[in-house]
C-alpha cells in the first residue's frame, strides 16, 4: 500500500545493535579524566563501580575499560557529541595532566580527532541526522584499518555468516566495506597500505536476532573461541568464506536478543551541568533527537468488496492521529 516509501531503508539485517567496545587501560584515574571530564561521557552508576573496571555510557552504547596493558583499536572510533565548542573546552582543560602521553586534539572541518593517552583515536562528530540518525550522543561507527584486498572478503563474511547488510565503496587501495550493526551503526573496514599493527585482544560486542545460525557456521568452520553462556559466544577471525583464510582479527562478543542486558537503559549525564552554572531538571541527557513520523499522503485507492469499511477506518485513524 505504501508505494512512496522505500521499505528497505528501515531494514537492519541480522545484527541489530553495537553495544560496547572493550579496551584495556592501565590507569583508571586517567581513564576517568579522559572519558568523563574530557569527552563528557558518563560512568555507568550501577555496574562495575570499583577500581578494576569501569563502564562508560555513550547514548545507547558503552566502553568497557578493564585495567591492564593498554589495548588500541586499529583504526578509529566514531562518536557523536552535542556541542563541539564545549568538547574543545573540556579537552583543553585536561591536557596538562596528559603531558608526555599520546593525548592529542586535532580539529578539522568534519570532526575533532582526539587521541587518548594510550593511542586510541576518536572521531568526535557533531550531530547530523542524515549521516548518523536522530542522535546527539552515540557511537555510529567503528573503523578498522585492514590490508589492501581484504575489504570485499570481509563484507562477504558478514553477509554469509551473519546475514548482515553490507556495501563496498571506493576503488583500488581506497576500498571500504560497510557492515550494518544496528540502527545508524556500522563497522567500517578501510583498506590501507600502512603496516598492520599486531592484534592485542580488544573486542566489540553486538546483538543478533538469529543467534543459532551464525553459531552453527562458526562451529563448522572451527572459528568459535568461547562458549560464554546461554546467551553469548565469541569468535575473533574474519575469514574468506571459500578458503577459510583469515582476513582480519577482531574478537566479537555475540549476544542474543534474550540476553539479560539487551536494551538496558543507560544513564547519560548532561556534561554542561556545574555548580557555577546549574539548571534544575537538567542533569540527565536525552541522547535521541525527536524523529518525524509523517503520515503517508496520496494513498492508493481502495477497490475491494470491503472498500467503504476500510475507507471509514482509515479516515478515523487520520482524524484521531492514530
Amino acid at each position: 500500500m505504501a508505494t512512496n516509501y522505500d521499505r528497505t531503508a528501515e531494514d537492519l539485517g541480522n545484527i541489530v545493535g553495537l553495544e560496547h567496545v572493550n579496551l584495556q587501560i592501565p590507569d583508571q584515574a586517567k581513564g576517568t579524566l579522559f572519558y568523563i571530564s574530557g569527552l563528557g561521557l558518563t560512568r555507568d552508576p550501577y555496574m562495575n563501580t570499583g577500581l578494576a573496571n569501569m563502564w562508560i555510557n555513550v547514548g545507547k552504547s558503552q566502553f568497557h575499560l578493564p585495567t591492564g596493558d593498554p589495548w588500541v583499536l586499529r583504526g578509529a572510533i566514531g562518536l557523536v557529541t552535542p556541542d563541539r565548542d564545549a568538547l574543545l573546552k573540556r579537552l583543553d582543560s585536561v591536557k596538562k595532566p596528559f603531558a608526555g602521553t599520546k593525548f592529542k586534539v586535532s580539529p578539522n572541518n568534519d570532526y575533532v580527532e582526539v587521541t587518548c593517552p594510550w593511542g586510541n583515536i576518536f572521531n568526535m562528530h557533531s550531530p547530523d541526522i542524515e549521516r548518523f540518525g536522530a542522535i546527539n550522543l552515540g557511537m555510529p561507527y567503528l573503523e578498522f584499518d585492514v590490508p589492501v584486498g581484504k575489504a570485499k572478503g570481509i563484507a562477504r563474511f558478514y553477509e554469509v555468516l551473519f546475514r548482515a547488510q553490507t556495501k563496498l565503496e571506493g576503488n583500488g587501495s581506497g576500498k571500504v566495506a560497510h557492515v550494518t550493526v544496528g540502527h545508524h551503526q556500522e563497522l567500517r573496514f578501510r583498506e590501507t597500505r600502512k603496516a598492520q599493527k599486531p592484534y592485542d585482544g580488544h573486542h566489540i560486542q553486538v546483538y543478533v536476532q538469529d543467534f543459532s545460525g551464525p553459531y552453527k557456521e562458526l562451529m563448522k568452520r572451527e572459528l568459535l573461541t568461547e562458549e560464554s553462556n546461554a546467551y553469548q559466544y565469541r569468535f575473533e577471525h574474519l575469514v574468506d568464506v571459500d578458503s577459510n583464510e583469515t582476513l582480519f582479527e577482531i574478537e566479537h562478543e555475540i549476544r542474543s536478543m534474550t540476553h539479560p542486558l539487551y536494551a538496558r537503559p543507560l544513564v547519560n549525564r548532561n556534561p554542561a551541568q556545574s555548580q557555577q552554572s546549574y539548571q534544575m531538571g537538567g542533569d540527565d541527557w536525552d541522547w535521541e533527537l525527536r524523529r518525524s513520523n509523517v503520515r503517508l499522503t496520496g494513498l492508493p485507492p481502495i477497490d475491494t468488496p470491503r472498500a467503504q469499511a476500510l475507507k471509514d477506518r482509515r479516515a478515523q485513524r487520520v482524524a484521531r492521529a492514530m
